[in-house]
């Protein structure tokens, strides 16, 4: 089946006849041939999709998972039976570790509490979260209103707060929060500013819902003493982030007495499993996409052979007066070859205008003004080289089987 470029170039076929006759061929039969392009422009643009599709999604996953906070490792103290208060972890270790290890570019250090607060004479239960000065840089919080703690704030104890959303919402059903007064417990808090989660963690950090925001050391007030629960360190880049995570667990360890525990993990694992799950789903697509080529290219197969059996007198006609055995073969294969390009063509701009239409009406969403639906170009080679290999494969048997008609018996079919 495959021809040198020498061999073609000496053959004696008239192309531009051989073309000419393929593509009348095609418009004779213009309702079969449309109908056997459709099969190949579903099968390119499958392909192209749902590479589309498993990149999207991947994109989202990580997106998500990174929105938590990027190069993020996180400590807490998981030590069971009796435990002291040395046991847990200090602001003496965060500064421990932001002086030692050269990769961290910022940490922080958190502790929640379980408080009320008064709505309408009535109380209503929130989650205190003590949080130092790193912590809206390493959980990328969007303050949506006001500003976050500064400097001053931290260092003086200013009793100042933000609240989430949702509980600005309660507070203050139809007031500006800002400046506002709440009593949290026995503490009056001043509202300097309104946040949330970039990405929603559903209650599975320390902040819930309805969280309120307090610079660290007023934890004291509520808790008795100042020791961090959650521990978080944003390495520099990726690729520090498997040294950060096993220099924060020996610092700590070296830090505190040998029987202490410490749960030092990132996110990479996870991340690592997204991406994993991802490819494999793309795999998984890409085959079924494969398959529904081959469907088509069996479609291409069947119309041809009923064209060569069509059209056998005309063969023999054409045998007769002179045409050769290569010239029957590759105006068969033409015909094939302009049915899978043609499809081919159609299909991936289709695929290719689909997700275009969509990054333009994202655009009209702020919510969604940075997800942007990828197109990846390698799937489109992939879907223009693949359909006119299948166009070329199943046609071969009916060009192969037109070729090889005698002209005698071609003459006298009926």
């Amino acid at each position: 089946m495959a021809l040198s470029v020498t061999s073609l170039r000496n053959s004696p076929i008239l192309w531009s006849e051989t073309w000419s006759q393929a593509l009348e061929a095609l418009r004779a039969n213009k309702v079969r041939a449309m109908l056997t392009i459709l099969g190949v422009v579903i099968g390119s643009a499958c392909i192209v999709l749902v590479v589309t599709v498993a990149l999207a999604g991947k994109q989202y996953v990580i997106a998500q998972i990174e929105g938590v906070g990027a190069n993020l490792v996180f400590a807490e103290y998981v030590g069971s039976g009796p435990k002291t208060l040395a046991d847990e972890i200090s602001l003496g270790d965060l500064e421990a570790v932001k002086a030692s290890i050269p990769q961290v570019r910022e940490a922080a250090g958190t502790r929640n509490f379980p408080m009320t607060v008064v709505v309408n004479g009535q109380e209503h239960p929130v989650n205190l979260v003590g949080v130092t000065a790193g912590f809206e840089r390493i959980r990328n919080l969007a303050i949506e209103r006001g500003r976050y703690f500064d400097a001053d704030d931290l260092n003086s104890h200013s009793k100042v707060c933000l609240l989430t959303e949702p509980l600005a919402a309660l507070v203050y059903p139809s007031d500006d929060p800002l400046g506002k007064d709440i009593r949290v417990g026995e503490l009056h808090f001043t509202v300097i500013g309104v946040f949330r989660e970039r990405v929603a963690t559903f209650g599975t950090t320390e902040i819930t819902q309805e969280s309120l925001l307090v610079p660290f050391p007023l934890m004291k007030y509520y808790a008795g003493d100042e020791y961090i629960k959650t521990f978080y360190v944003q390495a520099a880049r990726p690729e520090d982030v498997a040294n950060v995570t096993s220099q924060v667990k020996e610092i700590l360890q070296s830090r505190h007495r040998p029987g202490a525990e410490y749960r030092v993990e990132n996110l990479t694992g996870i991340l690592e499993t997204a991406k994993n799950i991802s490819a494999a789903l793309t795999v998984v697509l890409v085959l079924i996409a494969l398959i529904g080529l081959t469907v088509s290219g069996i479609g291409i197969m069947n119309i041809m052979l009923i064209t060569v059996t069509e059209r056998t007198r005309e063969i023999g006609i054409r045998k007769a007066v002179g045409a050769q055995h290569s010239a029957i073969l590759y105006q068969f294969l033409l015909e094939a070859l302009m049915i899978s390009v043609s499809g081919a063509v159609i299909g991936i701009l289709i695929a290719v205008l689909i997700p275009a239409l969509g990054n333009f009406l994202l655009a009209f969403f702020p919510v969604a003004a940075d997800v942007a639906i990828p197109v990846s170009w390698i799937s489109v080679v992939l879907a223009f080289i693949v359909s006119c290999s299948t166009g070329l494969l199943f046609g071969y048997l009916p060009a192969n089987r037109a070729a090889k008609l005698h002209p005698t018996e071609s003459l006298r079919y009926e």
